[in-house]
């Protein structure tokens, strides 16, 4: 089997535009999450139950903001929904940090794009709908249907550069990402691609979002009023997840084909493993039992022992029931048989209080957190994790950064529909 690296990272989140920034702001413990309660028309979003998400940064001015005309031109903005373009952006950076601009037929041929998203957007099917109903057949665009569609920002990004490779658009809500990863990694590895440009967009931050969410009882709401406060996870007073928008792309590529081209390598995709909890729409099962399932797995794949991972970035959302889950699947995986005798000494951390829930870009850009960690032997911190209150006592790694070897990394993702995926990164070398 043939092994996978990663050669090229580029990523736009709420905490800003371009990945090294977004990591500087992460582990300086910066938060991205805001209020959305005066978004305009005030008549769609005042009855909301959540009214805080975390949003990309725009503006006109200023450094690691998001400006559409920077990666853009206007006719790609019309043609392109706003998480097709989040996509775009972040793969230019990917590809240019992976110094991958191919033109020969045959390097075409061999790049390949595997790029999904959970949602996409509503904006356009929300404004359709109202267009067609009012209006009829001919005040439904020709874009349409192109704007909708989640395969489009892989279909975009092949369009653009020339990839003539696979291109594969995973959607299986918040697991997208890590699908796509995993997925991409499978086509290197079975010689379907040599390069393939993973990861997930979204952008959805929309009332009807918040509106269906929130009617199944999924966000926060309790720290309306304090927007940082409001994604907690493990922590006692989590309540529920917060929306957020974003694309991560991550370049993978067959390591003698790095190798050959003197690629900077920053870390091994070693394992992949995926599973489904056969249980529930929207809750996993109480035990952890699919999570546990899908983490085995990628271990095993990899050939890595649950006492050699040294950090996992854990899916955690700040829900009651799927941090607790979650916990103790991991504690079942990490204290077993070959696991470690101290579960103070497993480092376990969630995003996901910086940024809030990129839903199916989560996947994606946590996977760079795990990257990172691993080449910056730094754990990522836990925000607004003050009272643990979901069982096992890991080092969750509450408010601050800290430093620590780091070999061997694991992501986990986990979606509506009980679909699980783990990914596995370790040190290359």
């Amino acid at each position: 089997m043939r092994r996978v690296v990663v050669t090229g990272l580029g990523a736009i989140t709420p905490l800003g535009v371009g990945i090294r920034h977004t990591w500087n702001r992460l582990i300086a413990g910066h938060s991205g999450i805001v209020s959305v309660a005066n978004f305009e028309p005030q008549k769609r979003w005042r009855d909301l139950t959540s009214t805080v998400a975390g949003i990309v940064p725009k503006s006109s001015t200023g450094e690691n903001q998001w400006r559409p005309d920077d990666w853009l031109t206007a006719s790609d903005q019309r043609r392109m929904s706003t998480f097709t373009q989040y996509a775009i952006a972040a793969t230019e950076m990917a590809l240019e940090d992976a110094a991958w601009k191919p033109q020969k037929q045959k390097d075409l041929e061999s790049t390949g794009v595997c790029l999904g998203s959970g949602i996409g957007n509503l904006d356009d099917m929300y404004n359709t709908s109202i267009a067609y109903e009012q209006g009829g057949y001919k005040k439904v665009s020709p874009l349409f249907v192109p704007k909708i569609l989640i395969n489009l920002a892989a279909g975009h990004v092949a369009m653009k550069y020339g990839f003539q490779g696979p291109n594969h658009a995973a959607t299986t809500a918040c697991t997208t990402g890590a699908h796509s990863l995993g997925d991409a990694s499978r086509f290197i590895a079975f010689g379907d691609a040599d390069i393939m440009v993973a990861g997930g967009a979204e952008s959805c931050i929309h009332p009807l979002t918040f509106a269906g969410f929130g009617r199944s009882r999924s966000l926060s709401t309790a720290f309306n009023h304090d927007p940082p406060s409001s994604c907690r996870p493990f922590d006692r007073q989590r309540n529920g997840f917060v929306v957020a928008e974003g694309a991560a792309v991550v370049v993978l590529e067959e390591f003698e084909h790095a190798k050959a081209r003197g690629a900077r390598i920053y870390a091994e995709l070693k394992g992949y493993g995926c599973s489904g909890d056969a249980h529930h729409m929207t809750a996993p099962r109480e035990d952890g039992s699919g999570a546990f399932l899908s983490m085995k797995k990628a271990l095993e794949h990899a050939k890595i022992k649950p006492h050699q991972v040294d950090y996992i970035n854990a899916h955690a959302t700040s829900t009651p029931v799927g941090d607790v889950a979650e916990a103790l699947a991991i504690h079942s995986l990490m204290m077993g048989e070959e696991g470690h005798s101290n579960e103070t000494r497993i480092a376990v951390s969630s995003t996901k209080g910086s940024l809030g829930h990129l839903l199916g870009a989560s996947g994606a850009i946590e996977a760079i957190f795990a990257i990172l960690a691993i080449t910056e032997n730094t754990l990522p911190p836990t925000l607004n994790l003050v009272d643990p209150d979901v069982g096992p006592k890991f080092n969750y790694v509450p408010l601050e950064a800290q430093q620590k070897e780091v070999n061997v990394a694991v992501s986990n993702s986990f979606g509506f529909g009980g679909t699980n995926a783990t990914l596995v990164f370790s040190r290359f070398g």
